[in-house]
């Protein structure tokens, strides 16, 4: 069986994971954990990154230092995980979805700013496959407004937009590391944040309410109970396991880099007889090579082309089901305007075998097997 992921293994992280427990400090933020953080703030030219334990933590903290208050209401696609939306819920906030662009499957940024009422407080862009929003616009729209925008770039760690790194363009930045995503910890993420009005607070969020950070920086002579606070910081084995693939970065990215060119050079001769729709991605934007996609007429082909294929051994997905349809999606949220692509385009996307390890024959006969198929 070929399938559709396995979490990335590039060589040092046994070796990184031997020397966390040498140091005798599993809990966070220990060397690791701070390695991990520097190297992003470097690299992306971010001012604060803080490790969690997962991206939707990350939301959650996003969430809470946005201030949000029940009744509030934050913008956001509804094609996206579930967890973009659970972080504002559970502040008590209204979701209110708007439709996608059928090029990018991000939000339309054209339909934002007629969502807006006097409850909105946040904007919430979803960086699909690594492809940038329209952040020009989407900043604008949140300037002229006074809201603030949270990135959800769980799936754009190192892809960028006019030189930017995801992440690093809105008021914060959420990354995951899920063992799906390019560089892993099994579980974990991380959030970002340019203003240095936001690290107290931050830090006494992510330590169970404590100054546990002020603490151990020799700032205070003991950590006390300041705030609300909860428990989002990662063991430093899962740190450790991060910090290698870092560390060999490119390598991870060129694998994925030439896994991609490879699917989008000989499946074009479909897309050129009009039997599927390829990735499309924005000049402005440089991608990370997180997924490969295709579109297919419509969900019953899908249907039968993901058969076919796990009949030939390969694992191929589709993704999300759009929030709004979900009895939470109704429940917690409305969706502003029409539908014209969101469920439509959501129907038709399906995902190819995209991994670090994944073999270039075993590419070659996802590709075989999908031009194979006569039923588009």
């Amino acid at each position: 069986m070929i399938d559709f992921n396995r979490p990335a293994f590039v060589g040092k992280e046994l070796s990184y994971i031997e020397d966390a427990i040498h140091r005798g400090m599993l809990c966070g933020d220990g060397e690791y954990t701070r390695k991990c953080s520097r190297w992003m703030e470097e690299r992306f030219h971010a001012g604060h990154v803080m490790l969690t334990t997962s991206c939707t933590h990350a939301l959650e903290m996003a969430a809470y230092l946005t201030e949000i208050q029940p009744g509030d209401e934050v913008i956001m696609p509804s094609y996206t995980f579930v967890s973009t939306a659970d972080a504002f819920v559970l502040r008590g906030a209204k979701i209110v979805f708007v439709d996608i662009r059928p090029d990018t499957m991000n939000i339309d940024e054209k339909l934002i700013e007629q969502a807006i009422t006097d409850k909105t407080r946040v904007i919430v862009p979803v960086h699909y496959a690594g492809v940038a929003c329209e952040m020009d616009t989407i900043m604008d729209i949140a300037k002229r407004h006074d809201l603030k925008v949270v990135e959800d770039a769980a799936q754009g760690v190192d892809a960028y937009y006019k030189g930017k790194a995801l992440g690093t363009i809105g008021d914060f930045g959420c990354y995951s590391f899920h063992e799906t995503k390019n560089y892993t910890m099994g579980e974990g993420g991380a959030v970002l944040f340019n203003e240095d009005i936001y690290q107290e607070k931050a830090e006494i969020l992510r330590e169970k309410g404590t100054d546990r950070s002020k603490f151990f920086r020799g700032q205070v002579d003991k950590y006390r109970w300041m705030d609300y606070g909860s428990s989002y910081l990662p063991s430093e084995l899962n740190a450790a396991y991060l910090y290698a693939q870092l560390e060999e970065h490119q390598k991870i990215c060129d694998k994925r880099m030439e896994i991609y060119d490879f699917y989008n050079r000989n499946l074009k001769f479909l897309a050129d007889e009009g039997k599927i729709q390829q990735p499309y991605v924005p000049e402005e934007c440089i991608h990370n090579a997180h997924m490969y996609y295709i579109k297919v007429h419509d969900m019953d082909v899908r249907t039968r082309l993901i058969k076919y294929l796990r009949q030939k051994d390969i694992s191929c997905v589709f993704h999300y089901v759009p929030l709004h349809s979900a009895p939470a999606g109704q429940k917690f949220g409305r969706f502003f305007g029409e539908d014209v692509y969101t469920t439509r385009e959501s129907e038709r996307l399906m995902r190819l075998p995209m991994f670090y390890n994944l073999d270039m024959e075993d590419a070659k006969k996802v590709v075989d097997a999908i031009a194979s198929f006569d039923g588009f």
